[in-house]
């Protein structure tokens, strides 16, 4: 089971219909499974997931 690892919360809108009504709606986020360097499991967004990524893939060029 991965841990949820970011502090980010929904973002909430309106809906607008052609007639104006405004309907309240949530956008989630896009959580992703991704496993750290040391093995360990973490639920973090897809932004998150990309600056992981790329400092893995750094480290790796350094070594």
């Amino acid at each position: 089971m991965a841990i949820k690892a970011t502090s980010k919360k929904p973002m909430f809108g309106n809906r607008r219909s052609h007639a104006l009504n405004a309907t309240r709606h949530m956008q989630k986020l896009n959580l992703q499974n991704v496993t750290l360097a040391d093995g360990t499991k973490v639920k973090v967004t897809t932004r998150e997931a990309k600056k992981y990524k790329k400092d893995m893939k750094e480290k790796e060029e350094n070594n």
